[in-house]
């Protein structure tokens, strides 16, 4: 299933300080490249974003190099590893969207948990393989299987701006070409 405006909603999962910094360093370079990629389209499309930080006071602040590309985003703080055990997320999920395209930190904790939840709740959860980390390239596998098994679309950020913008006749795709020639 197609990826498609109208029904898309964003979320990016604890993009944060101390978190990022427990990763590698290469990997979580490129991820940020591809957050602001999909999240430039999104502000462009008015499609919803949210961003989550987990206790911000321990782990800190979404990653300051990504607040430009996030003004139009709602900020969420959290301690449930489940997105979905927080009430104020649950609040701004927009329930005519049904397509939560996931992105974030850690693969194998944050991101499943919401995504196995999100699909409880009957969305359609696509997780942006090339934009989620875990500290261990194992516990990102093992969710990677988990997430497949549990019936998540498993895509990457250029497929579903490809999906988004439809067709080069969008408007929107000279404004981001150039994002798109950066990323690796």
């Amino acid at each position: 299933m197609k990826a498609e405006i109208q029904r898309s909603q964003l979320v990016i999962i604890d993009m944060q300080d101390k978190l990022a910094g427990a990763m590698p360093k290469e990997v979580v370079n490129k991820m940020i490249q591809r957050c602001e990629l999909i999240a430039t389209l999104a502000k462009i499309e008015e499609i919803p974003v949210l961003v989550t930080e987990q206790y911000p006071q321990g782990l800190g602040k979404t990653l300051s190099s990504m607040i430009p590309f996030l003004t139009h985003a709602s900020f969420i703080e959290k301690t449930a590893f489940s997105c979905v055990d927080e009430p104020k997320f649950n609040s701004k999920l927009i329930e005519t969207r049904d397509q939560i395209i996931l992105a974030g930190m850690e693969s194998h904790i944050c991101i499943l948990q919401t995504a196995l939840d999100l699909i409880n709740q009957g969305k359609k959860v696509y997780i942006l393989e090339d934009a989620i980390v875990s500290r261990n390239i194992l516990n990102k596998q093992n969710a990677i299987f988990r997430l497949r098994d549990a019936g998540c679309i498993l895509t990457n950020v250029e497929s579903i701006v490809f999906e988004w913008l439809k067709n080069s006749d969008n408007p929107s795709f000279k404004t981001i070409a150039p994002l798109i020639k950066n990323i690796c």
